[in-house]
């Protein structure tokens, strides 16, 4: 998994309208990149929801908000009509940028293994670098959690 200090490669995905969305075009900016396994299940729901809620916050401290699952874009936009979310959803669907952060991992449910997205969250500095990292994240409180970080990076 990335670290804080690494620098994040450049990397280029298409969002909900297929349009590519390039670090470095948005290099410059705080990037919130938070990375959750499937478009429409519940813990994504409100993950997406809470971030949706939370953007105006988000704006005023010159953030901009990008979620990372490997759905289509065809999926994030029905997930974004369907819960009206406000954020942008990148489409990794060959995990390439997932193996990059280090959040594709094995995981296990019900006795299960199988491999998946960690619901992870960074942060990314202005220069591009990562600025905070939480890993196996729980929902609950965690858009704010961000938040306060990202205001405390900046004081």
């Amino acid at each position: 998994m990335l670290e804080v200090g690494a620098q994040v490669p450049d990397f280029c995905l298409a969002n909900q309208d297929e349009e590519e969305i390039c670090l470095r075009d948005i290099k410059g900016r705080w990037i919130v990149l938070y990375f959750y396994p499937k478009d429409n299940t519940p813990g994504c729901t409100t993950e997406a929801c809470d971030f949706t809620a939370a953007l105006p916050n988000f704006e005023n401290l010159s953030a901009i908000v990008l979620g990372v699952s490997p759905d289509s874009p065809q999926k994030h936009r029905n997930f974004i009509e369907k819960k009206e979310l406000k954020i942008t959803l990148l489409a990794d669907e060959d995990k390439e940028l997932c193996h990059t952060f280090g959040v594709w991992q094995l995981k296990k449910f019900m006795g299960k293994e199988y491999l998946g997205v960690v619901r992870s969250t960074f942060i990314i500095d202005p220069e591009g670098k990562v600025a905070a990292v939480w890993d196996k994240v729980r929902v609950k409180g965690h858009v704010d959690d961000v938040k306060n970080k990202l205001e405390t990076l900046q004081a």
